[in-house]
């Protein structure tokens, strides 16, 4: 049989016809806790899925560990491999030559990142082949001078597969006339588009060996691009190389490149959730409220059980019962509506988009193209619990206030 204290509670959750709006109040209640709950789920999924998507696709195109020479200059670099190849964590790797240079077609000149990179070794440690939308980075051969773009670089120096541009180096010829940069026409043989404006807008891909011979490096590279078997394990295996490789070089792993970035993420993601957990919290005070006008409702209630003999922990058990119920069913419902919105936000999203008649998310703003989301239920049992708490704590003040009402004085008012 249950509690009488759970009954009565329970039964307090359904006004009388005279109380229609502490029955208002509740619903309001109700629907904050509901909301905030809703919107913590969504906008922490959001925040996860973007975080996941962006470093999924920085690392596509960049790199889980770098290893370099002094000056950006690697002479050994198959022995820098071979050596690092012996660590287990280390699952591929591809040498790679970076420069800066100007990109010209006709009147039209944009600056650039050119990497130089062997396709065959290039594909084990980054995922072009993944974001390709022409040609494919087998494409790029030794001394036939072929590009490929980024999908906006292409879009702005207006080329397309098969066009020519030209390629202008900070590394100068020394002439007569004075110094002056060095020029090669090159041939776009390929267009990806990673998803990141940053890439899509300013990287260009060229063939190692073109890449050695147009800025004069012989056998040369800048460095050696690494893929471990775990990305998380990145700065253990940058301790254990530093100490195993033999020589002078500098390594850097992708949460020291792109450390900053990544760290705002994280705390972006803790202060929305507590600027978020603001709506749980002003869902509280209305069941505050709510319990208060109840008490004062019940008053003739209350004293009738104190004479009966209940004591001031049933009469607060009541009212906690009452509260809580708010809490929970606000709690379950929000709960509920944001696994479910979460789950299906990139359908949601477009068909916003489409009625709004704009793009709310412009990929040169936040770096990616759609609105990733994905749902942890780590965050979701956080969630949950901290509300329902929050409601918990909310209902002590007014049943605290409901035990100590004297029956003799509540009686002879009433």
């Amino acid at each position: 049989m249950l509690p009488f204290e759970l009954l009565i509670g329970l039964r307090y959750t359904h006004a009388k016809r005279r109380n229609h709006f502490i029955s208002f109040i509740s619903i309001v209640s109700t629907a904050g806790i509901a909301l905030g709950v809703m919107a913590l789920i969504v906008v922490l999924s959001v925040m996860n899925g973007f975080q996941e998507e962006l470093r999924a696709r920085i690392l596509g195109v960049a790199a889980h560990l770098e290893i370099s020479g002094p000056a950006d200059r690697l002479a050994d670099w198959r022995n820098v491999l071979a050596q690092a190849k012996q660590n287990k964590d280390v699952l591929a790797g591809a040498p790679y030559v970076n420069a800066q240079g100007m990109l010209a077609n006709g009147d039209i000149v944009r600056g650039a990142i050119i990497r130089g990179v062997l396709p065959d070794m290039e594909s084990q440690v980054a995922d072009f082949s993944r974001y390709m939308k022409a040609g494919k980075l087998a494409d790029l051969k030794p001394g036939e001078f072929g590009i490929i773009l980024g999908g906006e670089l292409a879009r702005v120096l207006n080329v397309y597969p098969g066009d020519k541009l030209v390629l202008l180096t900070p590394q100068g010829n020394i002439t007569p006339a004075g110094v002056m940069p060095r020029v090669k026409q090159f041939t776009v043989t390929g267009i990806f588009e990673a998803g990141m404006f940053e890439y899509d807008s300013g990287l260009a891909l060229i063939h190692l060996q073109d890449a050695q011979k147009l800025l004069r490096l012989g056998e040369d590279v800048s460095g050696v691009r690494l893929k471990l078997t775990d990305l998380f394990r990145a700065p253990f295996v940058t301790q254990d190389l530093s100490l195993s490789l033999r020589g002078n070089y500098y390594l850097t792993d992708w949460t020291q490149s792109h450390a900053n970035f990544f760290r705002a993420v994280a705390i972006e993601k803790r202060m929305m959730f507590l600027i978020l957990l603001l709506i749980v919290a002003v869902a509280a005070f209305n069941i505050v409220s709510t319990l208060v006008m109840a008490v004062t409702d019940k008053q003739s209630d209350i004293a009738i059980l104190r004479t009966l003999g209940a004591p001031p922990a049933s009469i607060m058990k009541i009212f906690i019962v009452q509260g809580a119920f708010i809490g929970v069913f606000g709690t379950v419902f929000g709960v509920a509506s944001g696994v479910l919105l979460a789950l299906n936000l990139e359908t949601v999203v477009p068909i916003i988009e489409r009625l709004a008649g704009m793009d709310l998310f412009p990929a040169d703003v936040y770096y990616i193209n759609e609105l990733p989301s994905k749902l942890e239920w780590s965050d979701v049992g956080v969630i949950g619990g901290v509300s329902l708490l929050i409601s918990l704590v909310a209902t002590l003040y007014p049943s605290w206030r409901a035990s100590r009402i004297n029956p003799a004085e509540a009686l002879r008012y009433e």
